[in-house]
């Protein structure tokens, strides 16, 4: 039987390396794991992206999403050679649905009082907005379970997040054909934890339960992000 691949993606206000626990848990159980750089431009074009990574691999991918990087994975996932989900403390969209339509169903969270507004320029075009979440309040809503230390470096690490990729809507839900489990953070203060309970539900995930994990649960618990995946890859190897 053939391993599957790991292609973790990471959200908005993250980059590639905050998976780097999680990559040296899974490669400690001789599992195949690429992390790509998610765009953080647009929900269409960046899972078009992930989706052409994971065409490349040979043989089967698990797709592991964190944050926005699940609503990527939401898309991207119909890619023939997908053949699991993984959502860690993510947004999980129906077909036609977008983050903001998600979102505005439960109550905000402080994410939303503590972003910031910066420009970016598109060739031929008006500038475009992006965001990004204050510094000072990062350690507190990103990742309070984290060093201060660390969330403090994270902080200025951090990749902003095109603004218009809150209203683009999912063109497709590939958890209704490929089976899916999901990590909800309990102590979230970016995405709302019932968000991520009634994502996980409607897609009929299985759900580990994270008691008190921040949204950088993926930093601050690499064990036990990974010790789910390692579920998804042995029940679809």
């Amino acid at each position: 039987m053939t391993t599957p691949t790991v292609l973790l993606v990471h959200g908005a206000f993250a980059d590639a390396a905050s998976w780097s626990g999680v990559i040296t848990e899974l490669r400690g159980h001789g599992i195949p794991v690429i992390a790509p750089p998610n765009p953080l431009r647009g929900l269409a074009s960046d899972a078009a992206y992930i989706a052409s990574v994971a065409a490349q691999i040979d043989g089967p991918v698990i797709l592991v999403g964190h944050s926005y990087g699940g609503a990527l994975i939401t898309v991207a996932g119909t890619q023939e050679n997908v053949t699991g989900l993984v959502y860690i403390a993510a947004y999980v969209l129906e077909e036609g649905e977008s983050l903001g339509e998600l979102q505005g169903g439960f109550p905000a969270t402080p994410l939303v009082s503590s972003l910031r507004q910066w420009t970016y320029p598109v060739p031929g075009a008006e500038p475009a907005v992006e965001v990004t979440l204050a510094e000072d309040a990062f350690p507190t809503v990103f990742g309070a379970d984290v060093p201060l230390a660390t969330a403090q470096i994270l902080a200025v690490a951090q990749r902003p997040l095109a603004a218009a990729a809150f209203e683009e809507a999912a063109s497709a839900a590939a958890w209704k054909t490929k089976p899916s489990w999901a990590l909800v953070a309990a102590g979230d203060q970016a995405i709302n934890p019932e968000v991520q309970r009634f994502g996980a539900k409607r897609a009929g995930a299985t759900v580990v339960e994270a008691e008190g994990a921040s949204h950088a649960v993926a930093v601050s618990r690499p064990k036990d992000v990974a010790d789910l995946i390692l579920q998804a890859v042995r029940a679809t190897a």
